[in-house]
């Protein structure tokens, strides 16, 4: 039975996970290197249960949105977990594979090798804004690199997590794989476990408090957090088509993903057309407005407040606010539809934390050097994003600027790409997952040396100073 702790008293919810723990802790020692065959049919279990779940995943998270487009939850949720399986699958037997290394003249004669080895007990922490991928991703490497994982899903998803949990207990036993619900307390008491290793997906702000947890037990740690991701029109590109590659990351999911375009630095003089362009692009991609059963709505009130909060700050200081739609909101069920925002500056709160949903500074700028260093000012962003063909230009920021992840004349999709690392830098994160580094990550990289019947180290003994030793002295130390 997994653990639903939303009610439970905090002691008792800690008392659980750490049965829980043990538990899993238990299992793995009974089964501390699963073979690729028991990997493989894991992996195939998880595919047939999302095939079979299917619509009660949709269903469950517009319920928890209060209205999500189901395609947002295909296309987000759905397919690339199913993508992530099936890619896994066909890597696996070559991830599993030990690779050899050179032990060099010093250690021959002997051969030298690097296995891969599970980790154990993995700690996945989830956030709300997609709680099917952000779990199930991790989840699905753990398990091809043959571990068991815990999973703490967010308190303000419970329809998901219900069908989540549901669906794979009747795969997957507690010691294996287990769902854990509850609310700020629950996760602060599961950040503070002794996994073998913590993956937490989230704020900037609470992956500190969960890397200072982590650190009690030397727990190692990935977090995917976010930061404000710029998305920069150079010069030569045409405002109307940016807009058209950009608006799909900006509109997703309401703009509730880490990896949304958060600001737009722009030509000075294309400002406005670039807000007639993004206004002609969203209604033909919603042409009912708030009503369009496409558009995602923002996930609580909650979170509805501090959007418009946010707004009102820049308006109260200075910004000017441009709609794009009509009526641009619905307060009661928590529906908004994007605001555009120009005459922004540092001040103002959507100038200095991660925006999380549908508003969208313009920031203009003279030059294409002045939108770059605007980005080499500010904190290390998850994503960055260049609508440029100039491939010197390209260049220029691929080299001198950091970023999680770079995509070129598009948004949000290279997150999409299996067979590539994801991950933050600096403030927007630490570690990847994903391909193959995240079976790595998921993994021990254990070197091995074998040697046979002839073993020179007795060479290097004391006592030290023979003629053997000098000359080894002298041939290895140039």
């Amino acid at each position: 039975m997994n653990l639903a702790l939303a009610d439970a008293e905090p002691q008792q919810a800690i008392d659980s996970m750490q049965q829980l723990l043990s538990l899993q802790q238990q299992h793995f020692r009974a089964n501390p290197y699963p073979s690729a065959a028991q990997r493989d049919q894991d992996l195939a279990k998880l595919a047939a249960l999302l095939q079979n779940h299917k619509q009660q995943i949709i269903t469950a998270l517009s319920t928890d949105f209060g209205q999500r487009a189901e395609y947002d939850t295909l296309f987000s949720d759905i397919v690339p977990c199913l993508n992530l399986i099936h890619y896994s699958r066909k890597k696996l037997k070559k991830w599993m594979k030990s690779s050899r290394r050179s032990p060099g003249l010093m250690l021959a004669p002997s051969k030298v090798e690097v296995r891969y080895q599970p980790l154990g007990i993995i700690g996945i922490m989830v956030p709300w804004n997609f709680p099917m991928y952000l779990s199930l991703g991790p989840l699905i490497t753990a398990l091809a690199a043959g571990n068991c994982a815990m999973i703490k899903m967010s308190e303000f998803t419970p329809a998901t997590n219900k069908v989540l949990r549901d669906m794979l207990a009747q795969q997957f036993p507690e010691q294996q794989v287990a769902i854990i619900e509850g609310k700020a307390e629950a996760s602060a008491a599961f950040s503070a476990l002794p996994f073998d290793h913590l993956l937490f997906t989230g704020s900037t702000t609470v992956g500190k408090h969960v890397m200072r947890a982590a650190a009690a037990n030397l727990t190692p740690v990935t977090l995917e957090l976010g930061g404000k991701s710029p998305t920069v029109i150079a010069p030569d590109f045409d405002v109307s088509e940016a807009v058209a590659r950009l608006i799909y990351g900006k509109c997703l999911n309401a703009g509730q993903i880490c990896t949304a375009p958060d600001y737009i630095l722009l030509p000075r003089a294309k400002v406005d057309d670039f807000i007639s362009a993004y206004k002609a692009h969203f209604n033909r991609c919603f042409p009912d407005g708030l009503a369009s059963k496409d558009l995602t709505s923002v996930v609580n009130a909650r979170q509805y407040q501090r959007l418009s909060d946010t707004l009102q700050d820049a308006s109260d200081k200075g910004a000017t606010v441009h709609t794009v739609v009509e009526h641009p909101r619905d307060d009661a069920n928590h529906r908004m539809t994007t605001h555009l925002l120009t005459n922004v500056n540092d001040d103002m709160t959507v100038m200095q934390d991660e925006i999380f949903g549908p508003l969208l500074p313009l920031v203009p700028y003279d030059c294409i050097e002045e939108a770059k260093q605007y980005i080499l000012d500010r904190p290390r962003p998850l994503a960055l994003y260049l609508m440029s063909f100039d491939p010197t230009l390209q260049q220029q920021f691929l080299e001198q600027t950091h970023a999680g992840g770079v995509s070129l004349n598009d948004t949000v999709v290279h997150v999409a790409a299996d067979d590539a690392p994801f991950g933050g830098v600096g403030p927007s994160g630490m570690g990847h997952y994903h391909g193959v580094e995240g079976f790595r990550t998921f993994s021990h990289a254990k070197t091995v040396l074998h040697r046979g019947k002839i073993n020179y180290t007795k060479l290097m003994h004391p006592p030290y100073g023979n003629w053997l030793q000098r000359m080894m002295v002298k041939m290895f130390a140039k």
